[in-house]
């Protein structure tokens, strides 16, 4: 793919309403991407059935708009450990192509050879338990040592603790974000994003200086999905957006997974739902690798592309693969507001920190740094209340 055509692609890519399908319907048409940007809006009318493309393709202010956002993406990738990887090119991970249709370009910081290793999923609550996240970092972890890439959206919760599980060993992690590569979301996962840029893999299909809003993250998880071997959830509500990458997962064909919890905690119901629905419940690596034994054959095709062509020769080596995350948080207005948490009670941080399994209290004595007798005090409080229970072996257990 010559110069021109590459920055055309680019910004055809960027064009708005231009999703994947119109993208390649496009192409398909045209024969190129110059060929299509050159094209009248009743043309486009003619051959792309969302009705608003045509009308931005009209609009003199959108084209120019999508041709910024073209040069920004271009010069962005001059950047060390930068890429723009377009469905042209012959490392475009095949299995994104096997279970939707392709987005044109994604933008990729870091290591782009863990696209073309078996991977796993690995989701769940944002809120979750201290024995849910203990959880998700040791499956990271345990497939990352079996060389099997971790899949994730470096949400808070469940996915902050595969991805630093992942990192501990040579498997590596992607992670799929719902803003543009160019702004860490949510803010406090700063370091683990440089962290991953350094050590993984970070994607996203959202132009620069994308926000984070709510639309974002469905789309973040269809990705998330259609990378995967396997997806495995961790701990989610009926509610959780985790459900979502498991029910685009399935719909793949590809294998759902969930981890059992508490029967009390509501966190765990989600995946309770996945298993009555016919997920595989997980315990243990060996669970994963005996459901999907294809995860260590490593006999994956590694790329996918519409059209032969060399690996583009200008993609980065991943060094100083950090550099220019913008230091600038989300406007409150503009975004999906962070909101700041409410301090707990120190009784709430006590039961937040038992979660909904059997634990001693010397455990959380340890845990939260508190005096022995203070942990004893408030559980025989929480007791009375009716908010915990004593368990065998002098252990307590929420109830409430």
């Amino acid at each position: 793919m010559g110069e021109n055509e590459r920055r055309a692609w680019v910004q055809l890519a960027l064009t708005p309403y231009i999703g994947p399908e119109s993208f390649l319907q496009l192409l398909q048409h045209f024969g190129s991407a110059q060929a299509a940007l050159a094209a009248s809006a009743e043309q486009i009318r003619n051959i792309v059935r969302h009705k608003q493309a045509a009308s931005a393709w009209a609009d003199t202010e959108k084209r120019r708009l999508a041709e910024q956002a073209a040069e920004a993406a271009l010069a962005w990738e001059m950047r060390d450990g930068c890429r723009l990887l377009l469905l042209h090119d012959s490392d475009f991970p095949l299995m994104l192509a096997e279970g939707i249709t392709p987005p044109p370009l994604l933008f990729a910081r870091g290591q782009t050879e863990y696209l073309s290793r078996p991977a796993v999923a690995v989701v769940g609550s944002r809120h979750a338990t201290p024995q849910a996240l203990r959880i998700a970092q040791e499956f990271g972890a345990a497939l990352s040592g079996q060389g099997i890439t971790v899949v994730s959206g470096m949400a808070a919760g469940i996915d902050t603790a595969a991805h630093q599980g992942a990192l501990r060993h040579n498997g590596g992690t992607v992670a799929v974000w719902g803003t543009g590569i160019d702004r860490v979301y949510p803010a406090a996962n700063r370091r683990l994003a440089h962290e991953i840029a350094e050590k993984g893999l970070i994607l996203s299909e959202f132009p620069l200086d994308t926000r984070p809003l709510a639309g974002n993250f469905p789309r973040r998880n269809r990705l998330i999905a259609a990378l995967s071997h396997a997806t495995l959830v961790v701990e989610a509500a009926p509610a959780s957006g985790s459900l979502i990458t498991a029910a685009l997962a399935a719909e793949m064909g590809r294998e759902v997974m969930a981890v059992p919890g508490s029967i009390d905690n509501p966190h765990s119901k989600g995946c309770h739902q996945l298993i009555k629905s016919g997920a595989k419940l997980v315990e243990c690596l060996d669970d994963i690798l005996q459901e999907c034994p294809a995860l260590l054959q490593n006999l994956l095709s590694s790329a996918y592309s519409v059209m032969p062509t060399k690996k583009t020769p200008d993609a980065k080596p991943p060094q100083a693969a950090t550099a220019g995350f913008q230091t600038a948080l989300p406007s409150v207005h503009e975004t999906v507001a962070a909101v700041a948490p409410v301090m707990p009670s120190e009784n709430e941080a006590l039961l937040a920190a038992m979660g909904y399994d059997p634990v001693h209290p010397d455990t959380l004595a340890d845990q939260l740094a508190w005096p022995a007798e203070e942990i004893y005090a408030r559980l025989l409080e929480l007791e009375l209340e009716g908010t915990v229970a004593a368990a065998a072996g002098g252990r307590y257990q929420r109830v409430a």
